[in-house]
């Protein structure tokens, strides 16, 4: 790679460039399940094959998301950026061009084993915060994240109602303007003294998680962490074809009501957080959110008609504060030489919940596919989130509760 340009790391550079990457990935979000539906015969077929898609990338991120948070330790967050940037224009160009279903698996392979975007960004965040401050610019970031899911897939979804490629491209085009800006103007945040070397031992999938339940006075939330991300992919994983089945939806639709998630996401961590932060702290706002989510979960499986989706997701103003909040938590006990492994190996937590939900959420709602629309048996996806983000919240108040002294002191 380029030397880094000699700029000062800022919060304003990851910020844009993962604004690009967001609306980037969000342009395919409300097409992907239909590209898939181009090479199946039936709701079944469409379900199984987005399942078998979805897991490609899962597994393939679970194992390189710990190597590529390592290497960035050792080289650098800017060039793994590159890379992660570089590998997303490959994989969108070759799905719109894809002529077979095991194009899609493949080229999904590739991406999830080629990015670690968010890791890697998380990580530039730490590099250039205080401890103090992570959870409030995390929120940020998630805001960033929010407003590239109010674009991307209006955006796709307005290309897509006119062919299910042209999103693909467009995300193609997107990645490649993120991959210039990261070489031309985004800087390393990592200076040279803080860098330590690649460890393989560490870098494995099962060695980082090891490594992140070891955190002082935190390692237990990985299992808080790990249901949230569960329910969490569950619920994307269905959405587009839970809407379409029980609502009818297509593209468009879909993506109204992926942009409804975006504002809300841009209020509830752009704006609400900061003041939120210091009237509840961390722990209580987890708690909070986590609550929140859980109803949110409830509301979607109850909802009868479409415009109640769309209601659920206003009143979850505050589900997604808790996970800035738990991270903000973990990345101020990890070592600042050590934020890349720390933040890859939640990566890779999430990763792994990345496989496990499509197979879960997926087989689900295969099996209650063929009852009609107004069945409350179609909400089975949205009840099982519901009751994991429950237990997760139950878990995260026993911890906090034993651990107060510990963490206040982290």
């Amino acid at each position: 790679m380029s030397r880094s340009p000699q700029r000062t790391p800022a919060m304003g550079f990851i910020m844009a460039a993962v604004l690009i990457d967001m609306i980037s990935i969000g342009l395919m979000v409300p097409v992907l399940p239909h590209i898939v539906g181009t090479f199946t015969h039936s709701n079944d077929e469409q379900t199984s094959a987005f399942l078998l898609v979805t897991m490609a990338f899962g597994i393939a991120n679970f194992f390189g998301s710990p190597i590529l948070g390592g290497l960035s330790d050792r080289f650098g967050r800017r060039p793994v950026l590159l890379i992660g940037f570089a590998g997303l224009a490959l994989s969108f160009f070759v799905t719109a061009l894809a002529t077979a279903l095991w194009m899609l698996v493949a080229v999904r392979l590739f991406s999830g084993a080629m990015q670690a975007n968010i890791a890697v960004a998380n990580a530039y965040v730490a590099d250039i915060t205080a401890p103090e401050d992570r959870a409030r610019r995390f929120g940020q970031l998630g805001a960033m994240f929010g407003i590239g899911f109010i674009l991307g897939p209006l955006i796709g979804g307005w290309l897509g109602q006119r062919d299910v490629h042209w999103p693909f491209i467009a995300a193609g085009c997107m990645a490649i303007v993120n991959w210039c800006y990261g070489w031309f103007v985004l800087p390393e945040s990592l200076p040279l003294e803080r860098r330590t070397p690649f460890n393989w031992k560490k870098a494995n999938p099962v060695g980082a998680l090891r490594g992140l339940a070891a955190l002082k006075g935190v390692g237990s939330l990985v299992g808080v962490i790990a249901l949230s991300s569960l329910a969490q992919f569950m619920l994307h994983m269905t959405w587009v074809l839970y809407t379409k089945f029980k609502f009818g939806w297509g593209p468009k639709e879909v993506s109204w009501s992926l942009a409804l998630v975006g504002i809300v996401s841009v209020i509830s961590q752009g704006v609400l957080l900061k003041p939120l932060l210091a009237r509840f702290g961390p722990q209580r706002l987890a708690l909070i959110g986590m609550g929140s989510a859980s109803l949110a979960y409830l509301g979607f499986g109850l909802a009868s008609a479409g415009w109640m989706m769309y209601a659920v997701i206003g009143f979850n103003l505050l589900g997604g504060v808790a996970a800035a909040a738990v991270q903000g938590i973990i990345s101020s006990a990890a070592p600042a030489n050590q934020q890349g492994q720390a933040m890859g190996a939640v990566s890779s937590l999430n990763s792994l919940m990345a496989v496990l939900g499509p197979v879960i959420g997926l087989t689900l709602l295969g099996w209650v596919s063929h009852r009609p629309a107004g069945d409350l048996l179609m909400g089975l996806p949205f009840f099982t989130c519901a009751a994991l983000q429950f237990i997760g919240l139950i878990a995260a108040y026993r911890f906090f509760h034993r651990q107060r002294p510990a963490l206040q002191t982290a």
